[in-house]
């Protein structure tokens, strides 16, 4: 893990794609999208059924490395809103396991306005926690400390003639905000978008800069995205 500094909280990045919060001993992870395999299945492409075990697992790998009494979804948590129904016994038995060990909060997306807590835990749209919302989707014009997920964004970089992808978290600040961040998704089929793309900044406005941040090497690394010409 690293530590970042965010909206006056101190914070760590995990190299798993999650985001701890010490001081309310809580895990952050957005764009679980369970049983993305088995809807693809239905819809005729076959996928190995296997993905919401492996996320669930990685859930279950960072709760442990950070030692998190709570754990916060920050939506698109099941890929459509039938596949709690799909989640095979092991998966459904992890799950169960995970909500009853910690204090585990839904929230919701648009991936799944019809989910229902069948394997435990609590639901919220959004939530306000010290002074922090915490939502799926950032919404334009907020001004508040914004904690999102949605946009699966991804640093591209050509480094040596070679194109690299990573899962990156997105920080814009300035302009009259506390700041806002949007993570990175964290199933194990999620894609990504690049996290310059103009979705992503039209959706972090106000600001004055935006940064794509990601653990390198046991360090926070930053790389900018967009400033303000102003």
């Amino acid at each position: 893990m690293v530590p970042l500094s965010f909206a006056g909280e101190e914070f760590a990045l995990t190299g798993g794609n999650a985001l701890y919060w010490p001081r309310e001993q809580a895990l952050l992870v957005a764009d679980l999208h369970l049983e993305k395999a088995s809807f693809y299945a239905r819809h005729g492409q076959m996928l190995p059924p296997y993905d919401s075990r492996e996320t669930l697992e990685r859930v279950a790998l960072a709760i442990r490395e950070t030692g998190a009494r709570r754990v916060y979804t920050l939506g698109d948590n099941f890929h459509d809103s039938h596949g709690s129904t799909r989640l095979e016994e092991h998966a459904a038995g992890m799950l169960a396991a995970l909500t009853r060990a910690t204090d585990w909060v839904w929230i919701t997306g648009n991936h799944d306005p019809a989910m229902e807590a069948r394997s435990g835990g609590t639901i919220a749209e959004e939530l306000e926690i010290a002074g922090l919302i915490l939502r799926h989707r950032a919404l334009g014009g907020e001004t508040r400390p914004e904690l999102s997920g949605h946009y699966h964004p991804r640093l591209q970089l050509t480094v040596r003639e070679r194109r690299i992808r990573r899962p990156c978290a997105v920080v814009a600040q300035g302009a009259g905000t506390g700041g806002r961040m949007i993570l990175p998704a964290f199933g194990a089929l999620t894609g990504g978008m690049d996290a310059a793309d103009p979705a992503i900044r039209s959706a972090m406005q106000p600001a004055q800069r935006i940064d794509a941040v990601l653990p390198v090497r046991g360090r926070l690394a930053q790389f900018p995205l967009w400033r303000s010409a102003a």
